[in-house]
Order: structure tokens, then C-alpha cells, then sequence
């Protein structure tokens, strides 16, 4: 797995994710290692390669009601991407991506294998939008304090589904009358409308990489290309901070990683 960037992030980097809850890396991963990342993404949804995730089983607006309805067999992730295949494990565990990482948790880093650990698949016209959320609203760790890495393996924008943030949104205190009942935030709430404003769509480009914090809130479109968009998402917590036992982010291991 080759990289293209100074092992070690630089203090503007480190104070701009603590500020903004996120930070991109043009160019992180190699062409090359992105192609084969695609190919074997493009081999296994041909092969409906278990364990899938499809968008009939989220129930957000808009997505198919059934396997068995029109686009109800539409991909939206394939689990489990460690194992999967040694590209993506190769990936997730790449010495210059821990070293950033531990810079940013300033520890030991661990990868969850509980969530994210995918490689997110977003169709044309059956390819549901993400409304605003925070990773953390179904994990159960003792601090808020993990990082969700995302590898762009195809190009992203608003045309196509991309990533969306509103800065900052890790450091604010959110009500619960703000959310319903999935951990959404409410478009209803006037609060809201002024989070909202402050969105902020990313572009990015193959091999870009982007960390973002597991408070900070983020969105996603529907598709409105007609090419399937990739992106492979990993998720890292600190040594100190382990799943809390028994919870569903302890159901599958958490790997250490570096030296």
C-alpha cells in the first residue's frame, strides 16, 4: 500500500480537525491500490459476495420496502471489508494512517471491527440520501473520541451522494427535542435550520482521504449520476477508551495497531 503524504500531520492539520470535527488528505492512497480496491468491490457486488447490507433493510425515506421490490437488492454496503480481502485490510491497518491517527487520539489506536469496517456502495436511483447524524449516536464507547476514515474510490460531489459536514458540530451540546427517534436531526426544529445553513458539501477526488470525528454531524444525497460511487470506512477508537462489554460495539473484536 503506497502513500503520497508526509507520514506525520502537521500542527495546522492536528488544529484544524480538533476545530472542525474533520480533516481531508488530497491524494493519500496510490491510483493503483484504489484500482484494485474497485475491482474487487466491482467483482464482489457482481457476486452479491456476503455479508451485504442492502437498501431495503435500512427503511429510510425513499429506499425499497422489500428485498423482492423493485431496487430492493441494491447494495448499499458490503460488510465486513477486513476480512473481506486483503486490499482493504491492507488499508485499514497502513503504518502512515495509524501514525496520523495516534496523533490525533494520542495513544495506541485500535480498529473496530464492530462498525463502519465497509465499503459504502451508492447506486443510481435507488440509493438512499443519509440524513444529518453523528456516528456515535449507536456506539457505546466510555468517551466520544473516535475517528471514521473514509477512502474516496471514485470521485464524490453533491451530483453523486457525497459526504456532507457542518463544522465544528462535535463541540456543541444537542437536546434530545432536537432528535427523533433514529438520532436524526429534526428538520422541523428551528435549532436545527441554523445547523443546517452551516452545512458544508466535501469534493473529493480518488484517493482522497477524509477523518471525522464520531461527534460531528454529517449528511449524505442520493445519487444523481449513473455510476455506482465506492468508499471504503474504517473506524478507530484509543487504547484507554475500549467498547463497553456487552454492548453491540463490543460484538466483534477491536484490533491494536502500530509498534
Amino acid at each position: 500500500m503506497s502513500t503520497s503524504t508526509k507520514a506525520a500531520l502537521s500542527a495546522a492539520q492536528v488544529n484544524a480537525f480538533e476545530k472542525d470535527g474533520f480533516l481531508i488528505l488530497p491524494r493519500m492512497v496510490a491510483a493503483a491500490d484504489c484500482e484494485v480496491m474497485v475491482a474487487t468491490t466491482n467483482a464482489h457486488l457482481a457476486q452479491a459476495l456476503p455479508p451485504l447490507e442492502y437498501e431495503a433493510d435500512v427503511g429510510y425515506a425513499g429506499a425499497p420496502t422489500s428485498l423482492d421490490s423493485v431496487g430492493g437488492r441494491t447494495a448499499r454496503r458490503l460488510r465486513d471489508a477486513y476480512h473481506r480481502h486483503d486490499s482493504y485490510r491492507r488499508w485499514a491497518t497502513n503504518p502512515q494512517l495509524v501514525a496520523m491517527l495516534e496523533q490525533l487520539l494520542g495513544e495506541r489506536v485500535c480498529l473496530t471491527l464492530s462498525h463502519h469496517n465497509c465499503v459504502m456502495t451508492k447506486h443510481p436511483h435507488f440509493g438512499t440520501a443519509t440524513g444529518w447524524h453523528r456516528d456515535i449516536r449507536y456506539w457505546s464507547f466510555p468517551r466520544n473520541e473516535l475517528i471514521s476514515v473514509w477512502l474516496a474510490l471514485d470521485n464524490e460531489d453533491e451530483n453523486n451522494g457525497g459526504l456532507r459536514f457542518i463544522p465544528g458540530s462535535h463541540r456543541i451540546d444537542i437536546q434530545r427535542g432536537q432528535m427523533d427517534d433514529l438520532d436524526f436531526l429534526r428538520p422541523d426544529v428551528a435549532e436545527n435550520q441554523a445547523l443546517f445553513a452551516q452545512g458544508k458539501a466535501v469534493q473529493l477526488n480518488r484517493g482522497d482521504v477524509v477523518f471525522f470525528h464520531s461527534g460531528l454531524f454529517h449528511a449524505a444525497g442520493r445519487n444523481n449520476s449513473e455510476l455506482v460511487k465506492e468508499s471504503v470506512v474504517f473506524a478507530y477508537h484509543g487504547l484507554s477508551n475500549p467498547p463497553i462489554a456487552g454492548s453491540r460495539s463490543a460484538a466483534a473484536e477491536s484490533i491494536l495497531l502500530g509498534v
